[in-house]
């Protein structure tokens, strides 16, 4: 499929690699588009790395990206923050992808009075933060979390991830968190800024119809779903809106 010069938004799980491997013609879809000199991001949905060492991890299983292409929904939550309020504090719950990228929004992470709290993905899920998390939201601090995935795949299996706890800590502090990750606009926007590109010259390109495609359809940008990760043929009719394109992988992309 052609796709005529355009900016690319692309998610990372199930469009450009399963776990650690890559799928099929990623590297050569991600070659062309550094050769046409096109514009992409990768986005994920996962806060717990930095984009720099997201950035390593694609590079040792063939990806030829640098961390200036990669954006998170943690650097979306931290953008979120930062136009909230310019400097502050957060009581935060996650990994250093989160911790950093909100200590570079100019925040203090603290448990005395904060202005956030922020929820996002961890290796572990400590008890005693996530009481921490429900007093201090009981006390006033706004409740974000980075996304509302449920579950997450590991090397083990399914497991709870960032939308599960957040509606434990919902259940017992009566407060809903806001979610800045995909399929927030938010997070479109953000990273549309980030690149310095508009929405009518962007496309979004991604496996998942509740998160990729919706995202990019209420951003207002073109959207190419890909049948490389969970969404298959027959679950596109559960929805009420379409992609523009549908396509095996990225392998089929022309650019």
């Amino acid at each position: 499929m052609k796709v005529e010069k355009k900016n690319f938004l692309i998610d990372m799980d199930g469009v450009l690699i399963h776990g650690k491997k890559l799928i099929p013609g990623a590297d050569e879809f991600i070659n062309s588009l550094k050769a046409k000199g096109i514009k992409f991001l990768i986005l994920t949905n996962n806060s717990i790395y930095t984009p720099i060492d997201l950035a390593h991890r694609l590079q040792v299983i063939g990806l030829d990206v640098e961390k200036s292409n990669i954006f998170t929904s943690a650097m979306a939550t931290a953008s979120f923050m930062k136009l909230q309020k310019e400097k502050g504090n957060a009581f935060v719950i996650g990994e250093s992808g989160l911790n950093v990228a909100i200590h570079n929004a100019g925040y203090i992470l603290t448990t005395e009075k904060p202005d956030f709290v922020v929820l996002g993905e961890t290796f572990d899920y400590n008890f005693h933060q996530v009481t921490k998390a429900v007093q201090l939201i009981l006390e006033g601090a706004r409740f974000l979390a980075t996304n509302p995935d449920p579950t997450g795949p590991t090397e083990d299996g399914i497991a709870p991830a960032c939308g599960a706890m957040a509606a434990l800590i919902e259940k017992a502090s009566g407060k809903s968190p806001f979610f800045l990750g995909k399929p927030n606009p938010f997070m479109i926007r953000a990273s549309l800024n980030y690149l310095g590109v508009h929405s009518e010259n962007t496309v979004m390109v991604g496996d998942r119809m509740d998160t990729d495609i919706l995202s990019g359809i209420q951003s207002g940008m073109e959207t190419i779903l890909v049948l490389s990760g969970v969404t298959n043929l027959k679950m596109v009719d559960d929805y009420p809106y379409r992609p523009n394109q549908i396509v095996k992988s990225v392998a089929e992309i022309e650019v």
